[in-house]
């Protein structure tokens, strides 16, 4: 059985939320069919006329790229504008075109962080900061006996985590007491009678957006009518999210192998540095494609480097002043490094939802920029 494109979007999605793209972007479903079966779900960076006959070929009737082909809404369709023709040849062949944009670039595991991962940076933390995830203290009364349910119930449903550990609750004993009043149909006790209970106070936090499957999992598990619980909203930083990765590498090395060591992985159409080549670097501020305007972010961390794409002049003489060493590796270079990733967790959902979709990258990236000899 294979996955349809509302499963498909559904797995991006939880690798990169929608809802944390930045404000006007053009994200989503470009168009297509998204109740259709794909048996093969194509990776781009790119959407083009290379890439559709890629995916034709591949019988792949479902592509995502990191950048939308449609920023802006299509007025009218002509068929001798070569753009818009090709978007009028896709539908023809029915092929699906989605786009996770901004969304993909602040992801916990997005554009920059793979960038990041590929060079080898420990203790990333996000060099824009966009968003942070809102959290809840739950506190929930519970009888002596029905802890142990009640807190797999909501774990399951998402509440408990704190880093990578889950689960994570405390509970103390105490006394609880009520009364039954008519009309009730108490779990303990009888109506008109004062009952005192023992009961687990039982604490966790939760994502605020996890909230309400939290508690539609409390009340089915917990025994009483009426369930005693607290939500309080916490000051506590939940995960942030943001563009661009800041942290370290494992060891000093020169600019000049960092530089070298980024045109082995990244295998840009061309690199510039700006720096001593022989300055010993630590500290490493990247950003995945466009990371001009992200200059005063990359000093403001204390980076010692910064690598990125598209740094403008200007931008560029203000880190010389300021003592910043620049790599510019290109745009797509530079945010390439995500679609291995993402295909791997695509693979692992698909496979353990049940469905033989297959997911590929495609091979047609091209090189944009040529450097003459």
């Amino acid at each position: 059985m294979f996955a349809a494109g509302n499963n498909l979007i559904s797995f991006v999605e939880e690798f990169a939320p929608r809802v944390r793209a930045l404000p006007g972007d053009a994200t989503g479903l470009q168009w297509g069919d998204l109740s259709r079966e794909v048996p093969v779900l194509l990776l781009a960076l790119d959407f083009s006329g290379e890439v559709l006959e890629e995916a034709l070929l591949a019988g792949a009737p479902f592509i995502f790229t990191h950048h939308p082909f449609l920023y802006r809404p299509l007025h009218r369709l002509d068929l001798n504008n070569r753009h818009e023709a090709l978007v009028v040849r896709a539908l023809k062949e029915g092929v699906t075109l989605f786009s996770a944009h901004t969304d993909l670039d602040v992801a916990p595991r997005g554009v920059s962080h793979a960038l990041g991962e590929l060079l080898g940076l420990k203790n990333m933390q996000p060099l824009f900061p966009t968003g942070r995830e809102e959290l809840e203290k739950l506190v929930v009364f519970v009888p002596e006996g029905y802890e142990d349910k009640v807190r797999q119930a909501i774990a399951q449903a998402g509440a408990g985590w704190i880093g990578n550990y889950s689960h994570c609750t405390y509970q103390l004993l105490g006394t609880g007491t009520f009364l039954p009043r008519e009309g009730s149909s108490p779990f303990l006790g009888t109506e008109g009678a004062l009952e005192k209970v023992s009961e687990y106070r039982l604490e966790t936090i939760l994502f605020r957006r996890d909230r309400e499957q939290v508690l539609e999992a409390l009340f089915a598990a917990h025994p009483y009518e009426e369930v005693a619980y607290d939500l309080y909203p916490l000051s506590n930083e939940g995960q942030v999210w943001g563009l661009g990765r800041k942290g370290q590498l494992a060891e000093k090395v020169t600019l000049a192998e960092l530089a070298g060591h980024c045109s082995k992985l990244l295998q840009p159409d061309f690199i510039k540095v700006l720096g001593d080549p022989e300055m010993k670097v630590e500290k490493v501020a990247v950003l995945g494609g466009s990371g001009s305007e992200y200059v005063e972010n990359a000093l403001q961390s204390g980076a010692q480097v910064f690598i990125s794409g598209d740094i403008k002049f200007h931008d560029a003489q203000k880190a010389a002043y300021s003592g910043l060493a620049l790599i510019d590796a290109g745009h797509d270079a530079t945010e390439r490094p995500v679609l291995p990733v993402l295909a791997g967790f695509l693979k692992e959902r698909i496979k353990q939802s049940g469905f033989n979709t297959k997911v590929i990258i495609s091979q047609k990236a091209g090189r944009l920029w040529r450097v003459p000899h």
